[in-house]
């Protein structure tokens, strides 16, 4: 795997990334993780969110994690999501400029997940996979329709996002949809990640 630092341009200027391409990659589709709550302390470097990437790296599947406006190196402030949805728009714009011909796996955790799905009814996209999804903190009721497969993983006890609430949401969900509960399992996935990797890369392959 190469992993590279790169700088992408934003709507509000630098956005900070890292571009990670397996050694055999599959070009036709390319990874984009968007990382936690940047008020929360979330970064592209959450454990979480490097996961992800390695899962799609395992799948051949190139990828690249950034940081919205305002956390690391990238430039602005805190957009109020919408901000963040356009950092994420500017990032895929990128990604289809160096390969014209892919169509996305999106993927995100807890915030992130909300960026990540509202960014699948811009750009192609052939998987969106939400972890922890802040059902009752963004606005999933606001979201066009996702058309493509969509994977949503959930720790049994999140202390952070309530389970609950996103099992209600879930099963409203007018999707092509599968949903997995990790036991046991707190919001940062601790001590699961490795569980969290297989559980990706098993359920990719079921509907590739």
């Amino acid at each position: 795997m190469q992993k590279q630092e790169i700088i992408i341009p934003g709507p509000v200027g630098a956005i900070e990334a890292v571009l990670q391409l397996p050694d055999q990659p599959d070009n036709s589709m390319f990874g984009i993780v968007c990382h936690p709550n940047p008020l929360q302390e979330g970064t592209m470097h959450n454990k979480v969110v490097t996961t992800v990437a390695r899962a799609f790296n395992a799948l051949n599947i190139p990828c690249i994690r950034f940081n919205y406006r305002g956390v690391g190196k990238s430039a602005g402030s805190f957009g109020n999501i919408a901000g963040e949805v356009d950092d994420a728009v500017a990032v895929a714009k990128w990604v289809q400029d160096q390969w014209p011909d892919t169509k996305f796996c999106l993927a995100g955790f807890s915030f992130g997940a909300y960026i990540a799905a509202s960014l699948a009814s811009i750009v192609p996209t052939v998987f969106l996979l939400s972890i922890a999804p802040a059902v009752d903190r963004m606005p999933y009721a606001d979201l066009a329709h996702v058309a493509c497969p969509w994977l949503v993983i959930q720790g049994e006890n999140d202390e952070v996002v309530g389970p609950e609430a996103v099992y209600t949401w879930f099963a409203a969900l007018n999707a092509n949809k599968t949903l997995v509960k990790f036991a046991e399992t707190g919001h940062f996935f601790h001590g699961k990640l490795l569980d969290l990797q297989q559980q990706i890369q098993q359920n990719f392959q079921m509907i590739k």
